[in-house]
This record gives structure tokens, sequence and C-alpha cells, in this order.
């Protein structure tokens, strides 16, 4: 019985361990980039629906795009004073 793992060359094995590691790493940040979308308190409901729909539909360019753009009104909208209702 023969294994995956007999087929795999020197060069295979190699790829494999060096391609793990960033494809966990970026799987982190997209995932990282789409709960903070869900709780970015500088969006409002509309924008934040939007938001997780374009990252979840375009993936890493979506999160992308989103760190540059849309995670700045976070960052804004913490330094901003708490409401007094």
């Amino acid at each position: 019985m023969t294994t995956l793992l007999a087929f795999l060359g020197i060069a295979e094995l190699a790829l494999m361990l060096l391609l793990l590691p960033v494809s966990l790493a970026l799987f982190a940040f997209w995932l990282w980039m789409l709960i903070h979308a869900i709780q970015n308190r500088g969006l409002n409901d509309s924008e934040r629906i939007v938001w997780v729909i374009v990252i979840v539909f375009v993936n890493l360019i979506g999160a992308l795009i989103y760190f540059i753009v849309g995670r700045p009104r976070a960052q804004a909208a913490a330094s901003l004073p708490p409401h007094s209702t």
C-alpha cells in the first residue's frame, strides 16, 4: 500500500511546508478583518453589511481593501467621546 507522501519529492514537500504557514496566516488575517468589520462601531448598519459581503465574497482582496479603507473608521470612532443619552 502506497501513501500520498511516497509520490511527493523533496521540492513538493518543501513547497507544502512553506505554503502551509503562509496560507494559515492569510486565513487568520481574513478572519480578523471579517470579525473587525462586524464589530466596527465607526460603521453604520448598512456599511457594516456591505463590508461583510465584500470581505466574504472577494476574500483576501476584500480584506485588504477593508484594512486600508474601513478599518481607520474604527480608530476614528474610538477617539470620539462616548455618546451621552
